[in-house]
């Protein structure tokens, strides 16, 4: 079992960035795909974006492609999510989730298996 804490959420300005962090704990992060989820109020957690164990692959939502880069530091059991030119749309609580051991990421809710408190971010127009 993996314990994820999200952190870096806030309220931003439309057009600046914020970088959230994602530290595990439990097992070694090099052990899981990792990923990126948002839900607004009244709509279903959406993806962001996932990165691979080890390679770096990373994948990305459709709104946040070219925006958004996400990147993980295994020795420090960490995953980051840059957020840059955030829109008012971008706001949402921002969930930090982990895969199964050995696994690849998914670009579904149902392919991750433990999940992080979450983070408020509110972009303001």
């Amino acid at each position: 079992q993996v314990q994820l804490v999200e952190s870096g959420g806030g309220l931003v300005q439309a057009g600046g960035s914020l970088r959230l962090s994602c530290l595990a704990s439990g097992r070694p992060l090099s052990w899981f795909p990792m990923g990126w989820f948002r839900q607004a109020p009244g709509k279903e957690r959406e993806f962001v974006g996932g990165i691979g164990r080890s390679d770096g692959t990373t994948y990305y939502g459709d709104s946040v492609t070219g925006r958004f880069t996400i990147s993980r530091d295994n020795a420090k059991n960490t995953v980051y999510l840059q957020m840059n030119s955030l829109k008012p749309e971008d706001t949402a609580v921002y969930y930090c989730a982990a895969g199964p051991i050995f696994g690849a990421p998914a670009q579904k809710r149902s392919g991750y298996n433990y999940w992080g408190q979450g983070t408020q971010v509110t972009v303001s127009s």
